[in-house]
């Protein structure tokens, strides 16, 4: 089975769980959770930004400690 990363924190999606968006140009956007969804989607958050996400930067983690 193929497995899919999460567009938003870049943790590895189990086949047969998570979330599948797609956007009215045809991009299509898989979340491990609501939660991933919620914060790219409705609040529009930065993956960089934000403290759990797995696929923050170096930089952005050095800075932040």
């Amino acid at each position: 089975m193929r497995t899919y990363n999460c567009s938003f924190c870049g943790r590895e999606i189990a086949p047969g769980t998570g979330l599948i968006y797609v956007r009215n140009d045809g991009t299509v956007l898989r979340f491990c959770s609501s939660k991933c969804k919620k914060n790219m989607l409705q609040l529009h958050r930065a993956p960089k930004k934000t403290n759990w996400v797995v696929k923050r930067t170096e930089k952005a983690t050095a800075s932040s400690s």
